[in-house]
Formats: C-alpha cells, sequence, structure tokens
C-alpha cells in the first residue's frame, strides 16, 4: 500500500480541477460529494498506508517513493518524492481525518453561498497543498506545499474580497508570512550551498541530515535561525503571530481548517522534521523553546479579555502553538507532534462549535450578547464542552496527556523558567475557555442577532462604512473588527441553509434551535476524538512511569529519534507533576465559575489591566509606527532625497546645462551674412595655420 501514497495528495488535487472547471455548472450536490470524497478518499489510503507501514520493522519505517525526478544535474538531484515515515503518516492521517470532517460540515453551512464551488475548489487546494508538504522527502518540494497553503490562506482568509475587513486580512496573512518565508528560502539556500542537496536523506542515500554534521557549527546555527524565522511565520508565533487573529475574516470552517489541521502546525512539523539540524545548535533549540513559552502567555493573557467568540479561540490557537514550540524546543519532539494531533481534535471541534452558535444566531460574535444556549443547543453545547474541558488539560481528556508529556519534558530539561510559564499558561487557558464556554452556554440569557437578521445579504454592502467606529474599536481593540458582523452576515447569509435556526416571536423573543445533523456529526465525532485519542497515543502506562516512552513516542522515535523526551530526572516525580499540571487547571475554572456567578463576565467596562491586555501590550501599534507610519515616512524621504533630489535633479540639470549652452551658442546666430562669412574666414585661417604648423 505504500506504493500508492501518491494517492493521498492526488485525490485532492483532482477535487480541485473537477470543483474549479465543472463545479459551477453542474452544481453543489456534485460539489459537495466530489470535495468530501477526495479527501474521505485520501484519508482511507493514509489509514492503509499507516497499516503497511506499521507491519515493517521500526528501523525499516523510512521509505522514500519517487514518482519522477524533478530537477537532476550532473551534482544535484532533487525529485518529486514522498517520503512515508511514522512522522509523515501521523500528519497525513490528521490532515486527511480531520480535513474531512471540516469539509462535510462546510457542505451545509455554506449551501447557500453564491461562490459555492469556489469556496471548495480553495479547500481541496489547501488540503493538497499541506499534504505536499508533510509528505515531501526534500526541502525544495517541502517549499512548494509550504508557499501553497500560503496562497490557499490567502484565497480562503479573504474568501469575500467584497469587504475591505477580508481583502486586508487576507493581504496581512500573505504578508506576514513572505517574512517568514523569506528566512525558511535563506536556510535552503545556505542548506544547498554547504551540503549540495536538499533531499532529507537515508542511511542508505545519505542528505541533509547525514551531511550537515561536517558543516561549520555557526553555518549550521545560521540555517537553523532561518529556518525558525520561517516556522514564526507559517505557526504565528512572536514577532509574526498578528495575523491569525485577523484570519478570523474567513468562513468559520476555514478558521477551523487553518488553525487545526493545516496550515499553523506547518512550523511545528518542519522543526520536527528538522530534528537533525536542531540538535547539533541546543542554542538554537533554546531560542526556539523561549519563543514558545513567551508566545504561549502572550496569547492567553490577550485571550483573557476578548469578547468576541472567534478571537478568543484564535488567540488560543497561538497560545497552543506556543506550547508545541516549547515541547520541540526541549527536544521532546514526540511531545510537541502529540500536542498537535491532539490539538487538531479539540481545536477543530472547538471553531465548529462555535460555527454553529453563530449560524444560529445570524452570525453574532459577541459573547455578551449569548447565554443560556445550552439548552436551545444541546448536541452542540454536549460536545463543545468536551473541546473546553480538553483544552483545559482535566483528564482523561486528550490535551491532559499531550499538555502534561510537554510540561514535564521542560521540567526535565531544567529550565524551571519555561516550566513555570507553560504551567501558568495551562491556568490562564483553563480560565478563559471557561468563560467562553460559560458566558455562551450557561448564564443568563442575553441573546441578541447578529447582523444578519437585520442586514440579511446586503449587510455587507455597507461594510466600510461602519466598520471603524470608535465604540467598536474600543471595545475590540481593532478598528475593523466590526467586519466581522459583516463578515458573517455574509458567512452566514450565504451558508444559512436552514432558515428555520433562528426564530424571532412577534414579542421580539428568540427561539434558537440546534444546527443540523450535517454539522453536528462532526461535532460529535471530533468530541469522541477528544476523549480517546489522547489515551490511545499516549499508551496504558506510557508517561506514567519514569522513563517509560508514550506509545507515540515509540512509533515516531525511527523519525525523531528515541530521546526519552517524557521522564522526569530528579527533582519532582511524575505523579506531582501530573498532579500540577490537573491543579493549574482545575484553578483556572474555579476562578472562571467564581467570576462567572459574580456577574464579572457580562459588564462591558474595562480595567487598566483590561485595556493594556486588550491592546496587545501596545506590541501591535509599536509594529504598525515602525512599519506602516514609519515606512511611509521612510518611502516619503526617500521620495524627496531620490526621485526630487537626485533623478529629477540629474534630469533637470542636464537640461539646464544644454540649455544654457544653447543660449551661448545662440549669440553667433546673428542672420547677417558678413558675419557668417567673417567666421568661416576665421575658419580657414584656422585650419591653414593648423596644417601650416604640421607641416613645419
Amino acid at each position: 500500500m505504500i506504493d500508492y501514497i501518491w494517492l493521498v495528495p492526488l485525490l485532492p488535487a483532482i477535487g480541485v480541477l473537477l470543483n474549479g472547471f465543472l463545479g459551477p455548472r453542474l452544481g453543489r450536490g456534485f460539489v459537495s460529494w466530489v470535495a468530501c470524497g477526495v479527501v474521505l478518499g485520501a484519508f482511507v489510503v493514509s489509514l492503509g498506508v499507516w497499516q503497511s507501514l506499521l507491519a515493517l520493522p521500526p528501523d525499516s519505517r523510512i521509505v522514500d517513493h519517487t514518482v519522477y525526478d524533478w530537477i537532476t544535474t550532473d551534482t544535484v538531484r532533487v525529485p518529486i518524492a514522498f517520503r512515508v515515515d511514522p512522522l509523515s503518516v501521523t500528519m497525513i492521517l490528521v490532515v486527511t481525518g480531520v480535513g474531512f470532517l471540516i469539509h462535510l460540515y462546510s457542505t451545509n453551512y455554506m449551501w447557500d453561498d453564491a461562490r459555492f464551488a469556489r469556496y471548495f475548489t480553495y479547500l481541496n487546494l489547501f488540503t493538497f497543498a499541506m499534504l505536499l508538504l508533510v509528505l515531501a522527502n526534500n526541502y525544495l518540494l517541502m517549499f512548494v506545499g509550504w508557499e501553497g497553503v500560503g496562497l490557499c490562506s490567502y484565497l480562503l482568509i479573504g474568501f469575500y474580497f467584497d469587504r475591505w475587513s477580508a481583502a486586508n486580512a487576507g493581504k496581512k496573512a500573505f504578508i506576514v508570512n513572505r517574512v517568514g518565508d523569506f528566512g525558511f528560502l535563506l536556510g535552503l539556500f545556505l542548506i544547498f550551498w554547504y551540503t549540495e542537496t536538499l533531499t532529507f536523506g537515508t542511511a542508505r542515500e545519505p542528505g541533509v541530515f547525514q551531511r550537515i554534521g561536517s558543516v561549520d557549527h555557526g553555518i549550521v546555527m545560521a540555517i537553523a535561525l532561518l529556518l525558525l524565522l520561517g516556522a514564526t511565520g507559517k505557526s504565528a508565533q512572536l514577532p509574526l503571530y498578528l495575523w491569525l487573529p485577523d484570519a478570523m475574516e474567513g468562513p468559520t470552517p476555514v478558521s477551523a481548517l487553518i488553525h487545526a489541521a493545516t496550515m499553523v502546525t506547518a512550523g511545528v512539523y518542519m522543526i520536527a522534521r528538522s530534528h537533525a539540524i536542531y540538535d547539533l545548535t541546543p542554542e538554537v533549540r533554546n531560542v526556539v523553546a523561549a519563543v514558545g513559552a513567551v508566545t504561549a502567555i502572550f496569547a492567553a493573557l490577550v485571550a483573557v479579555v476578548q469578547n468576541d467568540i472567534k478571537r478568543v479561540l484564535a488567540y488560543s490557537t497561538v497560545s497552543q502553538l506556543g506550547y508545541m514550540f516549547l515541547g520541540v524546543g526541549v527536544g521532546a519532539y514526540a511531545a510537541g507532534i502529540f500536542h498537535l494531533v491532539t490539538h487538531a481534535f479539540f481545536k477543530a471541534l472547538l471553531f465548529l462549535g462555535a460555527g454553529s452558535v453563530m449560524h444560529s444566531l445570524a452570525g453574532q460574535l459577541d459573547m455578551r450578547k449569548m447565554g443560556g444556549l445550552a439548552k436551545y443547543m444541546p448536541i452542540t453545547a454536549g460536545t463543545f464542552a468536551v473541546g473546553w474541558l480538553a483544552i483545559c488539560g482535566i483528564p482523561p481528556l486528550a490535551g491532559f496527556y499531550s499538555k502534561d508529556a510537554i510540561l514535564a519534558s521542560t521540567y526535565a530539561n531544567g529550565n524551571m523558567l519555561l516550566y513555570g510559564i507553560g504551567l501558568f499558561t495551562a491556568g490562564l487557558t483553563a480560565f478563559y475557555m471557561s468563560r467562553l464556554f460559560l458566558t455562551t452556554f450557561y448564564g443568563p440569557e442575553r441573546i441578541e442577532l447578529g447582523d444578519e437578521h437585520h442586514g440579511g445579504h446586503d449587510a455587507q454592502a455597507h461594510d466600510v462604512d461602519t466598520s471603524v467606529t470608535d465604540a467598536h474599536a474600543h471595545e475590540h481593540g481593532h478598528a475593523h473588527d466590526h467586519g466581522h458582523g459583516h463578515d458573517h452576515a455574509h458567512d452566514h447569509g450565504h451558508g444559512h441553509a436552514h432558515p428555520g435556526h433562528t426564530h424571532v416571536h412577534d414579542d421580539g423573543s428568540v427561539h434558537v434551535h440546534e444546527s443540523s445533523p450535517v454539522m453536528t456529526l462532526p461535532l460529535v465525532v471530533l468530541a469522541i476524538g477528544s476523549i480517546v485519542v489522547g489515551f490511545i497515543l499516549n499508551g496504558i502506562s506510557g508517561g506514567f512511569m519514569p522513563h517509560e516512552p508514550t506509545l507515540l513516542q515509540s512509533w515516531l522515535a525511527p523519525a525523531i529519534g528515541e530521546a526519552a523526551e517524557h521522564a522526569a530526572q530528579g527533582g519532582m516525580g511524575e505523579g506531582m507533576l501530573i498532579g500540577l499540571s490537573v491543579l493549574a487547571g482545575v484553578i483556572g475554572i474555579a476562578v472562571a465559575f467564581f467570576f462567572h456567578t459574580q456577574g464579572w463576565f457580562y459588564g462591558a467596562q474595562r480595567t487598566p489591566v483590561g485595556e493594556v491586555l486588550d491592546a496587545r501590550f501596545g506590541y501591535d501599534g509599536l509594529l504598525y509606527a515602525i512599519f506602516v507610519r514609519g515606512g511611509s515616512a521612510l518611502a516619503q524621504a526617500l521620495w524627496a532625497f531620490v526621485d526630487v533630489v537626485l533623478i529629477d535633479g540629474v534630469v533637470n540639470g542636464v537640461g539646464y546645462l544644454i540649455a544654457q549652452i544653447s543660449g551661448a551658442l545662440r549669440l553667433l546666430q546673428t542672420g547677417y551674412v558678413r558675419s557668417y562669412a567673417l567666421m568661416m574666414l576665421l575658419g580657414a585661417v584656422l585650419v591653414i595655420g593648423w596644417y601650416l604648423t604640421r607641416l613645419g
């Protein structure tokens, strides 16, 4: 079955062609079956590949399948080839499995959108690019997939391109990612220059990972830092995180796909894949861990004060990605991938659950205008509760196992500061996610419909005029956040397949209904995954006995090494570390429950601390001042000097000089014949004199 690995990326690519060319003509039913069918087919093939790989001995579980030679010279060979090993197979199972559920959910969510075929064409293209990225057996092919997911993020985040806020969010994601991608590309240039290959390599056919050890340590550090820059852009880490919160401008299933199964995990995967480089540079690996820890606590603090349900989840994603960076940064590659897998389940569940809520409330995003929804939407509320407890790290749900693996590995690494930050962030995560859950589904009903109810399909027509109101800018901290309301007016105005979801009675009261089975089925499946996947991947004793590897760690060992990542060495024992991890989550939930009972989550007033957090510690404003205003001022200065002084000065100076010379020569043009005769005589005398001088 391994020989059929090429079918995994090919099937979504076929979906792109069929829906792109035939979808608009053959209708939504055709588009839905093709889009979902090709991803489901890729998942089935991925299962077959996994079973075939599992049947091989552990030391034979790295197989490169070459489709054809792409670039071939006397000294260089870069093929279109797929690496089948435990790491890539784990990733394709996540991408196709979770991706299929998001595709299925989207068929109902986007049914009434006029650009239905285009949406699924982009979604299939996104899946294809991500599969190409994780299956590539060389950095150049990985970079093709890397740029592909960047392009698709631009297309999907800016899907409602006729709205200013969405178009700008798409451009922001594209431009910020280009900064990281520039670093990644420079890293590839250095790799090729010093190793003369871009293929990862195996023991039988040496490549980058076998040759990098002979390269000067300073060069290897430079390569690792440049690759890290690329990873921070794609996985939204400081300093390049700022595109991800604005990615909420896309349809909610897109947010689930970007945040859970695809693009943002690419940076974590790339670092794990490049473990041979980072193992040679422990200094850079410490930088990776520090970036992850700082990003995790930064985003968690900002999430505490957000009122937009999708924005809370967006900052939560940034924070959880920080956890993954912390894991791979301390050398616990398997722990980082473990959290990547569990996060894919519960974060997709949370985003799709939020989409179900917004679908029923006509695009409402403000949690303070919800409340008491559990009795109207029991399936959404119940499945959302599973995702909430999973991300809080409550046993035995999936998030508990993977968070504990990262925290224990950080502690074993001996860096107590990073461990303390990770533990505190776990408590913060439990607090703000409990705030989201309780404010949305419980407490007094404060239900108000979103803009779809009031504006329907026409709401986006006046988006530019109303999106920068001072009140909303103060409330959300982003001048264009008001576009969210219109975003989901459009989003749900098109995606509202069943107009009966939200009823407004004659007395003005709102009757909210549960979403349709096509939308709730993926929620149930993801909830089940969020319950069992952690226990399955951890194994019965893995992580609970000293120096006992988790099941996932043993599975990934052929691809990323066999370091005893999860074992606590000295100091606190494993039981104490687990207890502290769970205690942090319990305390965060308890504090949130107390605030909820006091009604502190519903007020509009802000404290000075809340204002600082909502302003993201001034970071976005600082970047705006430096790169937007500063860049504009620099452009003006360059224009004034280079264009006006240099270029215009040279051109105008040449013209002035010619004018002066021509003015002087014009004095000789008198119009009198005697003057011209005199000049001819003088000229003749000069020529004869010169000739006589030459003869003498």
